[in-house]
């Protein structure tokens, strides 16, 4: 395999060089990407509608179309789902991503277009390792298999000649035969329907695998090891596979999980954590440098145009979209995308901060709809995760999974934040860790600090303290097992909330 690893480390050393080239190069790279989109779909229904023949500026474009919102742009995704053709995008769409929909109660079915695989997801997947090998010269991470967890697919219900499934399973089914064979489990397992059944053939098969990197979600893919070390009687996952280098996460918050990783999972420093940014609609960013966590260097040339809206301004009917040459650092924004597979002006959902510009960093700050402001406190997903962080460090814990959500004000009471968190290692002592969380929190949110004074509108967090598998269980019970499905963090009410406790016979007692 040495050969392998020489010649695959040769041919995406190679990319840097476009990857360089963005980087020198971000605004001038996104107008040429603009222009396209704008040409490539000016003779489809959307364009046609938009007069996307005319459009000489972005600023003519952002005149000409709203930013949309899912539910905004469905009828037109509708049509495509139908088999409609020309409607979005020119290109023939024979697949369609569905999203988790921790956002909205209804899954959410997005168009993957031939040039979104190639140019976007497939170029994604080898710029991360190409983003490796940058870090690590001598890496040895070819020598092995890369083990990516799947989704699933489906017929789709409105057109025969099409199919549905998980972004994951989507580029799976859709591989080379060469990326196949430096993968496991084999296809037939990673796509597998039932989830249970699907984890213990991994654990099987992958087990006895050379297996060097791992790129999944930290919530599945820690259910998937800890059936692996139940099965093989190890301590932790070096003693199963010694030569592991990397493990590439997305999708959710590492930061709640790192600590877990690298004293249980993986207890050593040669091991290294990659962060990604990519979802359903498109591949966004990738962590260039090891040494700057939870920064990600925002991929410019993949077919996805990109404006920012600063939080303020979303829910307007003409939010201020910003593009990159005008955004700060620090500062939150929801990030609205136009992509090579139709999707125009879309409302992602996402929020994110800036971290450096010229390079482009972003982190993930949060979602526009996952936040808790019931009090004018305004604590978003980037908040707790640090909180938790902190309250985990100070009390020699580990946190496994969490959701937080309000306790709305009564007849002369005051409210407060109600938490679920289950942990891999609790802390001795519960109320230590509940001040610390607490703490934190005021300590990164001066809103909800003001709110905490003398307990003055908000009261100290209320925290439920689960047993292990509680998290899976619920979400086996809402049928959202698999990598693609998220645990949501926060919510501004509280159906969450009173669904897990109402499974929960302690909470109930």
């Amino acid at each position: 395999m040495k050969l392998v690893n020489d010649m695959t480390v040769w041919f995406l050393k190679r990319r840097f060089e476009r990857i360089e080239q963005f980087m020198k190069y971000p605004v001038e790279t996104q107008q040429r990407i603009f222009s396209e989109l704008i040409e490539t779909a000016r003779y489809t229904e959307f364009g046609s509608r938009y007069n996307f023949g005319q459009i000489r500026s972005v600023k003519e474009f952002q005149d000409q179309v709203p930013v949309s919102t899912y539910e905004d742009l469905y009828p037109y995704i509708e049509r495509v789902l139908k088999g409609e053709p020309n409607v979005m995008w020119p290109s023939p769409i024979e697949w369609f991503s569905k999203s988790s929909g921790t956002t909205n109660a209804r899954s959410k079915y997005l168009p993957v277009s031939p040039e979104a695989l190639e140019e976007c997801h497939y170029e994604g997947g080898k710029d991360m390792m190409t983003l490796l090998i940058n870090n690590r010269p001598d890496t040895q991470v070819f020598d092995g298999k890369g083990l990516s967890i799947g989704g699933t697919l489906h017929a789709n219900p409105f057109d025969d000649y099409t199919q549905i499934g998980d972004v994951s399973a989507v580029i799976m089914q859709n591989l080379p035969s060469w990326a196949e064979f430096m993968r496991t489990p084999p296809l037939e397992v990673a796509l597998m329907d039932h989830w249970e059944s699907k984890l213990e053939k991994m654990a099987s098969i992958c087990s006895q695998e050379n297996v060097t990197s791992i790129l999944g979600v930290p919530t599945w893919t820690i259910v998937l090891l800890d059936q692996i070390l139940e099965l093989t009687g190890k301590k932790n996952m070096l003693e199963v596979w010694p030569d592991f280098e990397v493990f590439v996460h997305g999708a959710v918050s590492f930061e709640p999980y790192r600590d877990l990783f690298m004293t249980k999972y993986f207890p050593s420093d040669q091991v290294l954590y990659l962060e990604t940014y990519s979802a359903s609609e498109g591949f966004f960013a990738i962590q260039d440098d090891v040494n700057r966590v939870g920064e990600m260097l925002l991929m410019l040339d993949y077919g996805i145009f990109y404006e920012f809206i600063p939080v303020e301004e979303v829910g307007k009917k003409h939010p201020k979209a910003l593009l990159l040459h005008e955004v700060e650092v620090g500062k939150n924004y929801a990030m609205v995308i136009s992509t090579n597979a139709g999707l125009w002006r879309y409302l992602i959902g996402d929020t994110v901060k800036f971290t450096s510009v010229y390079p482009f960093r972003v982190k993930v700050s949060g979602r526009t709809k996952h936040f808790i402001n019931a009090f004018g406190e305004e604590v978003i997903v980037e908040n707790a995760d640090h909180a938790i962080k902190v309250a985990a460090q100070k009390t020699d814990c580990l946190v496994a999974n969490y959701t937080a959500g309000p306790v709305y004000m009564g007849d002369g009471s005051r409210g407060s934040h109600e938490w679920i968190i289950e942990f891999t290692k609790a802390p001795e002592n519960e109320q230590e860790f509940s001040h610390a969380l607490d703490e934190a929190l005021r300590e990164v949110n001066s809103d909800y600090d003001a709110k905490r004074y003398k307990d003055m509108a908000l009261l100290p967090p209320v925290i439920h303290f689960v047993p292990a598998g509680t998290f899976y269980s619920w979400m086996g019970k809402r049928k959202k097992l698999g990598g693609q499905n998220k645990v949501p963090r926060l919510s501004n009410d509280r159906e969450y909330l009173d669904d897990l406790l109402g499974d929960i016979p302690s909470a109930n007692s």
